[in-house]
């Protein structure tokens, strides 16, 4: 099946517009001549099979972008199991199958990289799906994820359609959530930094030993890589996409630190968890189309902080308690 998918002139709907992911598809997509569609949840339930069958058949996108999802932390998967897993079978099954039922000819569903084994090798190539056992901690989301994937796997293989899968790694960046009660490390220790320097505090306080090593991408660039894939891509396997690079978290810190120009020190809470020593992706496969990020770590990170202090103040940034 020819990859080639020309944006020009065509409707593509963007499931999850308002999340860090979609916002970024969206500023992505001006780029592009192409109609961009959306829906907010309280004009459509996701999780609503007869009205998104519905709004399907009524709009009738060329594309979809599956980037809607239920996510959340360690606590919250750990507390809402049924939840995490049901929501999200039911979201992304009602939206491929209304799109198959309406013809939309370019679907590209998005997963995570916690859809592979706690154990995978590392860098993670994408047929380590599947080859052990899950991360215990998210694996109600991870057995979602999977589903969504093989859904669109089944329907290429029993129908020819062109439906295509990607994995994100970590992703960080404008529209992120800075509450530390529920934020990923990149907005928890950019917030932290932020208070220190705000506060004249001379410390900042990292969870674990700083050893782990972690690969980070910035949403902007996430969100090309999609759209490059959406118009170039067609094969049954999905496509990882990451930086292709990993840090440590006190290398993280560090860089976090100096960005927002606080003088402070990392302090390390040994009694707190590291999780996995590494996780990093193999990116090779997306590579090899051509693709390429455009940010580095501390360009990105840069970046993203303008974006939070500009924002800030206006209160309508996730800040919690």
């Amino acid at each position: 099946m020819d990859g080639t998918f020309d944006l020009k002139g065509k409707r593509v709907f963007v499931a999850g517009h308002r999340g860090m992911v979609g916002s970024a598809l969206l500023r992505r997509l001006a780029r592009e001549d192409c109609e961009v569609l959306t829906i907010a949840r309280d004009g459509l339930d996701l999780r609503d099979q007869s009205g998104v069958r519905r709004w399907m058949a009524g709009h009738r996108p060329d594309a979809v972008i599956v980037a809607a999802a239920k996510v959340g932390g360690i606590l919250a998967n750990d507390s809402f199991p049924v939840d995490f897993l049901q929501d999200n079978l039911v979201i992304e099954t009602n939206v491929i199958e209304a799109a198959f039922r309406s013809d939309v000819r370019k679907l590209l569903f998005l997963g995570s990289s916690c859809i592979y084994p706690k154990l995978a090798p590392q860098p993670i190539p994408e047929d380590a799906l599947l080859t052990g056992a899950l991360e215990q901690t998210n694996e109600w989301y991870a057995v979602a994820k999977i589903a969504g994937l093989k859904l669109c796997q089944a329907y290429r293989r029993q129908y020819g359609v062109d439906y295509i899968s990607a994995m994100p790694t970590n992703l960080y960046g404008p529209g992120d959530n800075f509450d530390l009660s529920s934020s990923h490390v990149v907005p928890a220790l950019m917030r932290k930094a932020h208070e220190a320097k705000r506060t004249g505090n001379k410390t900042v306080e990292v969870w674990g030993s700083g050893t782990p090593r972690r690969e980070f991408l910035h949403v902007d660039d996430a969100a090309d890589a999609l759209v490059w894939l959406l118009k170039t891509y067609s094969a049954d396997s999905h496509v990882n996409v990451g930086s292709g690079e990993d840090v440590t978290i006190a290398e993280l810190a560090r860089t976090i630190v100096s960005v927002a120009g606080a003088d402070a020190e990392i302090a390390f809470d040994p009694t707190k968890p590291d999780g996995t020593p590494r996780k990093l992706l193999d990116v090779s496969r997306l590579y090899a189309t051509g693709w390429r990020p455009k940010y580095t770590l501390r360009d990105g990170l840069r970046q993203t902080y303008a974006w939070f202090l500009e924002h800030v103040g206006k209160g309508d940034i996730r800040l919690g308690v």
